[in-house]
């Protein structure tokens, strides 16, 4: 839609499952709600006098759904004494099916997608419902609501800039209003400017000292002036695409290109911060907040449009007094700012609130933005480490604070470790024709899996390209449940099934299984300890490789599965993330006698990389199959029933051109992911993974190789620098390098 020409502004956002979202309407507004995933009721509640013209079956005022609309909506201020409810949708309804209503007059209104907490073996998680809301208030130029009552509310209009104060611990919202706006951002020590020094941000120190070219969430999260003394921190970020390598625009830009007397970020920076004593410059170095620029490999600095959408922010805090600028740039004879330069709007909010960290994530372009959350097992890892790094969605620790990675990477190795490996995506695929959409979208039989067997498989494009990998497990019949790493496997499934006209649901439960692996020699000698299966389910000391049970763990129900990604005898154990926390503190309890310790992502590379185990972005993406990804083996020649990329992966198994192999690399010097691998001059290769193994006393690496250059024995060389200057021989093994007979694993 475009958003300048339209004569109606579109507003949309979705009601989590379990959750509820309340929203208000004018009259005349057209609301649209949407069942993505199909199979997911909803609860419509219109406070106080409010009336919608629906057509919608009546539903109680009571129960838990409609508690969390009340609060949601006292929350916005509507009166919850008369409440109106609605029932939306069937249990059984398809996927996409959408109903919609227009307001009669204005409306508070809650919307609430029915469901309670999911066992780990059910397959009933509440998923999200979307909205639409379709109104006559012009589409720009709006501001999406606070985040909590602001301090200060501030519009900075298109070309301009505006100064103000923050007091130390407040937080400051940048916001792009109506997107692909870039904002300049300079902040200064008040109290020093008081004193006549002047002590800016600073982006080299702060590159510098954070490694990173712009900070992000996290752990290397602030911007320091010249002192070394950190001004402000990011904590939210739902772009993740800025600039802190140029000036903010000046005159000589726009005289150089042609438009003397142009409006500038820096001129408008200087007449803002006069009334404070900042001596003017030429040309202001800024934190250019929404700017899309890029370093090419000739070191040329390139610009494209912003990545930002409407209301896209960045939320900063405080860490003194400050005198801040923010600038709405000029610059209207560029891409900068898509050539149409637009307000921003400023937020200032108290040091008592709490905002979580977090960096915004979309499954598909088009998709609402989520914020880095914490796994049901964050209070027990956050007691234990503060070095949490964002992975897929979820902050998870990158290693623990007590001894080190190398520590863990031993007791995972010798004894027994454990792991929060929440982000894993999970999504319960059920219904009739359930199998026939597996079997069409995956590389492995799924009409060999016995209900209670697990197996590791791909997942593919029509050109042989993987999508992801993951494990398929079988619950029932018509039930299965794949776990993965990528969000956009759920949209690719329910594209199959409606191209293919099969009667199959997919339904995300990310949020309803989180899990932890336990892994290493005593991991079967800890959990036997703890886990109750009944009768008629295998017991730890019965379940074999591949294969799940259903049981519990101090009274919370749990699904075992004999899985890993370690090389190691281990588990992985699925429970809902309230009973997260007493799941670990079970596991931990039963396995101090045994020297459990948690272990981290950096660990977890090392025990992978030995074992030989694929990561998607390094091993595999939509440009490598399965063979070039080392898991031919998931790709049976002998399935007869066809399934996307079967005809490309044919043609690939016949006539490879690349090949994973291992390499044993001479010296301790690092190697990393992307380094080249050559066979005299001419590269022959890329490393995808490496690692110094501790077990084994040299640095290995998994790298892809053309098929000519990958025999055993074979001699290559990794180049650094240009990959031409300087060499590091290595030889061509075969992997995996650690346990390759699997007889660990399968012990």
């Amino acid at each position: 839609m475009d958003a300048v020409s339209s004569p109606f502004r579109l507003t949309t956002f979705v009601a989590r499952g379990g959750e509820a979202v309340a929203f208000e309407l004018a009259a005349g507004d057209r609301c649209r709600i949407l069942d993505p995933e199909g199979r997911q009721p909803g609860l419509l509640f219109v406070a106080g006098e409010g009336a919608i013209d629906a057509g919608l079956v009546p539903a109680s005022e009571d129960g838990p759904e409609a508690a969390a609309a009340r609060a949601a909506l006292a929350a916005r201020g509507a009166d919850v004494s008369k409440l109106a409810g609605f029932r939306l949708f069937a249990e059984d309804s398809a996927p996409g099916v959408e109903l919609s209503f227009v307001a009669q007059g204005a409306a508070f209104v809650a919307l609430a997608p029915a469901g309670s907490p999911m066992d780990p073996d059910q397959q009933t998680p509440p998923t999200e419902l979307k909205v639409e809301i379709e109104t006559v208030t012009p589409a720009a130029g709006l501001a999406p609501q606070p985040l909590a009552e602001p301090k200060l509310d501030l519009r900075v209009r298109a070309a301009t800039a505006e100064a103000y104060r923050v007091k130390a611990g407040d937080y400051i919202q940048i916001i792009d209003v109506d997107g692909k706006q870039c904002s300049d951002f300079l902040a200064f020590d008040a109290a020093a400017l008081e004193r006549g020094k002047e002590f800016g941000l600073d982006p080299t120190v702060t590159r510098t000292l954070m490694a990173t070219a712009n900070p992000g969430p996290g752990l290397h999260s602030k911007y320091f002036d010249a002192r070394m003394t950190p001004l402000v921190e990011i904590v939210r970020d739902t772009v993740g695409r800025h600039d802190a390598f140029l000036l903010a625009c000046s005159a000589k830009y726009y005289e150089d290109m042609g438009y003397p007397g142009h409006d500038n970020c820096t001129d408008n920076f200087n007449r803002v911060l006069a009334p404070y004593n900042v001596e003017p410059r030429a040309g202001w170095p800024a934190i250019n907040f929404f700017y899309n620029t890029f370093v090419g490999p000739d070191d040329s600095i390139g610009m494209d449009e912003p990545w930002s959408r409407p209301g896209d922010y960045v939320l900063l805090r405080a860490l003194t007094d400050l005198v801040c600028a923010s600038s709405s740039c000029a610059d209207d004879i560029d891409v900068a700012n898509a050539w149409a330069p637009s307000d921003i709007h400023v937020r200032v909010y108290d040091a008592s609130e709490n905002f979580s960290k977090g960096i915004a994530h979309r499954m598909t372009p088009d998709a609402e933005p989520r914020l880095t959350r914490e796994s049901g097992f964050h209070p027990r890892t956050s007691a234990l480490t503060r070095k949490f790094v964002e992975y897929r969605g979820f902050w998870l620790a990158d290693c623990y604070s007590d001894e080190g990675p190398i520590a863990e990477y031993w007791a995972c190795r010798e004894r027994a470790a454990i792991m929060d490996l929440s982000p894993l995506r999970k999504f319960e695929v059920l219904g009739p024709d359930a199998e026939a959409l597996m079997q069409l979208a995956v590389t492995r039989d799924m009409k060999k899996l016995a209900v209670g067997q697990v197996v590791y498989t791909a997942m593919c494009y029509a050109h042989g390209g993987m999508i992801d990998d993951g494990t398929v497990f079988r619950l029932g019949e018509h039930n299965f449940r794949w776990i993965c790493g990528d969000d956009y496997c759920g949209v690719h499934l329910r594209q199959l099934a409606a191209e293919h006209g099969l009667k199959a649901w997919v339904k995300t439960s990310t949020d309803q299984l989180h899990n932890v692996a336990v892994q290493g020699p005593r991991s079967r000698d800890i959990l036997k300890e703890i886990v109750v299966t009944p009768p008629h389910q295998p017991s730890m000391a019965e379940l074999k490789w591949f294969r799940f049970t259903i049981g519990r763990i101090a009274g919370v129900p749990v699904v075992v599965s004999r899985t890993g990604y370690t090389g190691e005898l281990g588990y992985e154990v699925w429970c809902h993330p309230d009973q997260a926390p007493a799941v670990w503190d079970a596991i931990t309890a039963a396995g101090e006698p045994h020297g459990l310790k948690p272990l981290g992502l950096k660990a977890l590379d090392m025990v992978r990389i030995e074992a030989g185990l694929a990561f998607a972005g390094y091993e595999f993406c939509d440009q490598t199959d399965p063979f070039e990804a080392g898991i031919g083996f998931a790709v049976p020649a002998n399935k007869t029933d066809p399934y996307v990329g079967a005809e490309a992966l044919k043609r690939r198994r016949e006539a490879p051109s690349k090949k994973l192999v291992g390499l044993d690399v001479t010296g301790a010097e690092h190697v990393g992911h992307g380094d080249s691998v050559h066979v005299g001059r001419a590269q022959v290769g890329v490393i995808t993974s490496a690692t110094r193994s501790p077990v084994l006393g040299k640095t290995i690496a998994l790298a892809r190789l053309d098929v000519t250059c990958a025999e055993i024995g074979g001699a290559v060389e990794i180049g650094k620098l240009d990959g031409q200057q300087k060499r590091i021989p290595a030889t061509v093994v075969g992997f995996p390098h650690y346990d390759p007979e699997k007889t660990r694993v399968r012990a």
